[in-house]
């Protein structure tokens, strides 16, 4: 990704990457080493993405979004809203809501009606350097099933976001999961949808080509 983004120019066709990753733990630029609690001889990989720790494996979809945003004619905040746009939708096709969380970036589900519409009450306080402040349990009653964490440069983005299916949610327990303690991590298996990782992934891909497209 970075090499493609580095080599690229102003007539370089954007492409939409998807992948399952091995078992895996990325560091964003800005991650604390305390976040990993214990990584049980799972790798942890420095990245120049944004965000903290996040762990990927095999039945998580990731995708990678190569796009020239001033070709797009949009700028980061609508690029993310836009990436948290496709994953609702991705879910929304197994009948699961997905709800953001303000100033915690990816997409988050109602552990007790992950397919009801009404609104999270989760909030994350921020203190100046980003990381949630820990004042009570700002996201009890959630879980996460969809980590975002991107890297702009020259105008032009890759990192992405990750999708979880049907996965071992295991690894996610020994982490602080984006930098957040006690963060219930989920995915579809777990809410009790039962379906393919081809057809999230396609899923996925065709919502991000539809709205990060000419």
């Amino acid at each position: 990704m970075r090499r493609f983004t580095e080599s690229r120019d102003d007539e370089t066709t954007d492409e939409i990457w998807l992948c399952e990753h091995a078992p895996v733990y990325t560091q964003g630029i800005a991650g604390r080493q305390e976040h990993v609690l214990n990584a049980h001889g799972i790798p942890v990989i420095a990245t120049n993405r944004g965000g903290q720790v996040t762990f990927h494996g095999p039945g998580q979809v990731v995708a990678y979004p190569l796009i020239d945003l001033k070709r797009l004619g949009i700028y980061v905040k609508e690029y993310v809203y836009r990436l948290e746009h496709c994953v609702i939708k991705t879910l929304e096709a197994d009948g699961v809501t997905g709800h953001r969380v303000p100033g915690a970036p990816g997409i988050y589900v109602r552990l007790d009606d992950p397919f009801g519409h009404a609104p999270v009450d989760a909030r994350a306080p921020r203190d100046r350097e980003g990381v949630r402040a820990a004042v009570g349990d700002p996201f009890a009653g959630v879980g996460k099933i969809a980590a975002l964490g991107i890297k702009v440069t020259r105008h032009c983005t890759y990192h992405g976001v990750a999708l979880n299916v049907a996965m071992d949610l295991q690894p996610f327990t020994w982490i602080n999961p984006c930098g957040y303690e006690g963060l219930k991590t989920v995915d579809l298996a777990t809410l009790g949808v039962s379906t393919e990782w081809a057809t999230v992934a396609r899923r996925l891909g065709d919502r991000l080509a539809s709205h990060l497209g000419p």
